[in-house]
Order: structure tokens, then sequence, then C-alpha cells
């Protein structure tokens, strides 16, 4: 019998499958850090979209054998020490290869096309006072014959790059920042940021990409750039994006995640609005085929660890 303990059962919306093996379900909405260990106790499989499972907590959990995520990223887990205590890790890698380029590929349209702005000039009256039949109250650009810098080729980067090359797009895969030597269809990072029109974030948030973009990377892109985020948070310097929309050396952001989630409500991108930015809460995973997807890796990969294929 197996104790599978999910310790934020609330960040999933869709039932889980039934598992083969004999196994006791408990769920818990959240997770507060100080309630890991006494919640996981006897556990032998800990089910943790966000709470963090450290060192210190795995350390006094004697019994775990599997971490199942059910999600993409595994930031908040300490591997070495799942490593070295042979503790497997299941998660969900590609399951939003569909949902989160949908969403970012949104955000750049309505960038390119200043629709934010549009709808709010709107209801304040701006096409009703003009001259003309139309109201060009802010630039419109095609995405056609524009250049897409992509960061990060694994699923999600290749989905954003099909979808840009259907829309006429040309695509720069950007290799590493400081690499010393190009990959093969990689562009060096310098250069995608001073070739892309619009650049879409799609890798994962490690030491090497945690502030990749700071106000030395705004300084190099073009003034008329759309830079559009829907990886992780850390991945931009939030005080260095506030200071160059403020410089303007960008034209303008849309962001689907932020370094602290939720945020609070004084947080210095959402204390006022500004034309030159969109914001989503993290929900660009959260359509029902992406949820459909997710659910049917975790529970495959959690019943592979313990049922050999046929």
């Amino acid at each position: 019998m197996k104790t599978i303990v999910f310790l934020d059962r609330a960040t999933l919306s869709v039932d889980m499958p039934e598992f083969s093996f004999p196994h006791r379900w408990i769920e818990y909405p959240s997770t507060a850090p100080e309630q890991v260990v006494e919640r996981c106790q006897g556990a032998q499989i800990v089910v943790s979209n966000k709470v963090a499972l450290l060192r210190g907590a795995l350390d006094q959990l004697p019994d775990l054998e599997l971490i199942g995520v059910p999600a993409a990223g595994v930031n908040h887990l300490d591997l070495d020490t799942c490593r070295s205590r042979g503790i497997g890790v299941v998660s969900c890698v590609g399951y939003s290869t569909i949902s989160v380029p949908e969403h970012a590929f949104a955000l750049m349209m309505a960038l390119r096309r200043n629709l934010v702005p549009y709808w709010r000039d709107i209801y304040a009256g701006g096409w009703s006072g003009s001259p003309t039949f139309y109201a060009e109250l802010h630039p419109v650009e095609d995405l056609y014959g524009s250049t897409l810098g992509v960061v990060g080729a694994g699923h999600g980067g290749n989905r954003i790059a099909q979808l840009a090359e259907a829309f006429g797009m040309r695509v720069l895969f950007a290799d590493r920042k400081g690499a010393a030597s190009l990959r093969p269809n990689y562009t060096a990072f310098d250069e995608v940021l001073r070739e892309s029109d619009v650049i879409s974030l799609h890798c994962p948030l490690s030491d090497e990409t945690r502030h990749l973009f700071g106000i030395d990377e705004f300084e190099q892109m073009k003034r008329t750039a759309s830079l559009v985020n829907t990886a992780r948070g850390g991945i931009i310097d939030e005080a260095a994006l506030i200071e160059a929309l403020d410089r303007k050396l960008i034209a303008n952001a849309a962001l689907d995640v932020l370094e602290q989630e939720p945020p609070a409500s004084d947080h210095p991108l959402l204390r006022n609005r500004r034309a030159d930015l969109i914001v989503t809460p993290h929900v660009a995973w959260r359509t029902k085929v992406a949820m459909t997807r997710l659910v049917t890796q975790l529970a495959e990969g959690i019943e592979g660890h313990y049922v050999p294929a046929a």
C-alpha cells in the first residue's frame, strides 16, 4: 500500500485518474512550508505543484520514494538531494506545448497591434472625436515580414516558431548568452536582441537565466521591439523592465509570469495601468487541453514507476 499526499491540490481543477496499484490518497488545498514534513510523514509519493521540497524537509521523510510534479518546471525541488537519496521525480515536460505558445502568440499580436491601448482609448472617446472614419491613435504593426527572437528551443520555443513562420515571420533562435561558439541553427544572443521585432521567452529558470533580461539587454533592443514572457518571472529583471518602459528603450511588453506569485497588491508593475504593458495572471497553461495532458502525464509517470509496462 502506497500513501500519496498531494500538497497543493487547489492548483489543479481537474480530476486525477485512479492508479492500479493499492494506495491511500490524501490531499490538501494548499500547504505552508512549516506543514510539509508533518503532512508528508509516512508517504511514499508526494505530489507538489509549487510547494518547495528542499533538503531540510526531504531529510525528515525517510519513506519518500517518488515526487510527482504537475508542471514542467521543478525549481521548487532540491534535485541534488533527490538524486543522492534515490527519490524519483516525475514532471510533465511538454504538456503545455499547445496552450502556452498560443497564449504567447496572442500576447504578441495584442502588443504589435496595440489592442489594449486602443480598447482603452475608444471607451474614452478617442474614436468619437476623429475627423475621419478611423482614428489612428497608436502604431499598428504587421507580424508578416518581421523578426521573432525565441529564447529557449524546447517544446514551447519550437511551437511558437511554427506559429510565427505560418504568419510569415523570420525566426531566430537565440544561443546561450556569452556562448563562445554558435550551435547549428542558432543566432548569437546579442544579435537576436538587435535584430528582433519581438522576443518571446520559453526557457527554464536557472542560475544561468535568472535576470537574463536586464537594462543592458533592453538597451540593445530595437526601440520599437516587444517582449513576451510566458516562461518564468525571474528571467526578467522587473525593475529593469520598468526602467526600460519608462525610458522607451522598448515599445511594450506582455507577461504571464512574475517573480513573486501571486504578486503583492502594490507590485511595481501593477501599481498603474500602463498602455505599454499587458499582464495576465499565469494562466497560459490553464486550458482544458493542457489540463488533460497534464494529469495524464502525471498519472502515467507515477503509474509507470510502480507498474512496469507489459
